[in-house]
């Protein structure tokens, strides 16, 4: 087999096509981002947190983007702390539980990313959760600020709740919270199985 070399790349087989340099931001799912999400557990309730929608309400673990040359850990404490107000370091756990494939096309100006959610369990005591945040605000675009309020709900509840990612089915399935998952990845969430709220 024959090689090119590229000057601004890695040598590539003869004939084959060179990788873009940078995916356009008009393709949708040309661009991969990362967010680290949290399942905590105090017992058999977990916490949510839940935005109100004008036609209903959408609740979301707790977490947020990786940000560039930030390491996995560090981007999921930094999330609890800011949304939860949790040191990680108060909490038992922290094991990679699921893996979400997101390709949904949603409303905005920019194409969507295909997103990876990594899931990580966490235990935390009742006296723990007192000392928790009670909302959580997300920064929005135009520096105005979307209020969360965080709920602690019966896992077992959650496959009926509009949760994103939608984890609510696998979640309600668990015979306890800290049972083992056979597998990691759930299924894709794609436009054919998940509408924009």
């Amino acid at each position: 087999m024959t090689h090119t070399a590229d000057p601004t790349g890695p040598v590539h087989p003869a004939g084959t096509a060179r990788p873009a340099a940078d995916p356009s931001p008009s393709v949708p799912f040309s661009r991969i981002k990362v967010r680290t999400g949290a399942l905590v557990f105090c017992g058999d309730e977990v916490a949510l947190i839940r935005r109100d929608r004008p036609a209903s309400a959408l609740y979301t673990l707790p977490g947020g983007n990786v940000e560039d040359g930030e390491d996995f850990t560090a981007a999921l404490h930094r999330e609890l702390a800011e949304e939860l107000a949790l040191d990680a370091g108060l909490a038992e756990g922290g094991d990679l539980m699921w893996i979400v494939d997101q390709r949904v096309t949603r409303p905005g100006p920019t194409a969507p990313p295909r997103k990876l959610h990594l899931l990580y369990r966490f235990h935390i005591t009742p006296a723990v959760r007192s000392g928790l945040a009670a909302h959580e605000a997300d920064e929005l675009p135009d520096g105005t600020h979307d209020i969360g309020v965080i709920e602690w709900i019966d896992y077992r509840e959650a496959a009926s709740l509009p949760l994103f990612p939608p984890v609510g089915p696998a979640l309600a399935a668990l015979p306890d919270p800290r049972a083992a998952v056979p597998d990691a990845a759930l299924p894709p969430v794609t436009d054919r199985n998940h509408t924009w709220i």
